[in-house]
């Protein structure tokens, strides 16, 4: 494998007594396509909002592109990141969310211009034009003037996608990003996922209860339980023949 995009070495988190990820290690390669699958509580959600710096690890270091996220070298050692590496980092990755978090006072494309002027000084014109390619992607070019409130959850959860997109990043986190949404508009939300990893060299981590999509789509599949990577493999191995006890019980219980 060449240098990983993303790695975790040794790290460790815990909320009050709950221990939710221990001596956890992962390598993740550029432009993999990574599907974590596991119970609630089992840490998923946890990984992405370590890398969105939502939360810091107690212990071990998460590298990105090669530079720690939470820390950095000061005269031959680790310490803890000041906010100025943090941004610096944290700029190589995007996150879609569960819940779109759109303005609702912005149009749509309000919504996905906004972040590349104010954060990344992208001229208007040129952050416009970028934003009218990255609707089109996600299937909503006739949507660019529409606000929040006059759009399905499908098509805020694709503006979201294409905004996360917008901020250039090379790795790209989803956090179930389906199950606040109506059965029949999952499956536009997932097209756009599809079309995105096929057209973007972007590595893409994706926390789903979606077997079927996670099958198909990913390069990967690992099963997260307790904080610990219990399993791991192609997709059809572990969906479709998983060998570990704890891997078969939960997609019996989730497929029933």
């Amino acid at each position: 494998m060449s240098e990983p995009i993303v790695r975790f070495e040794n790290v460790s988190k815990r909320f009050g007594e709950t221990v939710v990820m221990r001596d956890f290690d992962l390598d993740i390669a550029p432009n993999e396509k990574l599907a974590v699958i596991g119970p609630s509580g089992s840490g998923k959600s946890t990984l992405l909002r370590l890398l969105m710096t939502l939360e810091q690890p107690d212990g071990g270091v998460i590298y990105v592109k090669g530079e720690p996220l939470h820390h950095m070298w000061k005269n031959g050692r680790l310490v803890s990141a000041d906010q100025k590496h943090l941004r610096k980092v944290r700029s190589h990755i995007s996150m879609v969310f569960q819940h779109f978090h759109l303005f609702p006072h912005m149009t749509a494309i309000g919504n996905v211009i906004e972040g590349p002027i104010h954060v990344l000084g992208m001229k208007r014109a040129e952050a416009v034009a970028r934003a009218e390619e990255l609707l089109d992607m996600v299937g909503l070019a006739d949507k660019k003037g529409s606000h929040p409130s006059q759009l399905s959850g499908g098509q805020q959860q694709r503006v979201a996608i294409a905004r996360a997109l917008a901020m250039q990043p090379d790795v790209m986190l989803f956090d179930e990003v389906t199950s606040a949404l109506d059965p029949e508009l999952v499956g536009e939300v997932l097209n756009a996922i599809r079309k995105i990893g096929r057209e973007q060299d972007i590595t893409m981590i994706l926390v789903t209860h979606e077997m079927g999509f996670a099958k198909e789509f990913a390069d990967r599949v690992i099963f997260i339980e307790g904080g610990r990577i219990v399993e791991q493999g192609p997709g059809a191995q572990v969906l479709s023949e998983p060998r570990n006890e704890r891997t078969q019980a939960f997609l019996r219980a989730v497929l029933g």
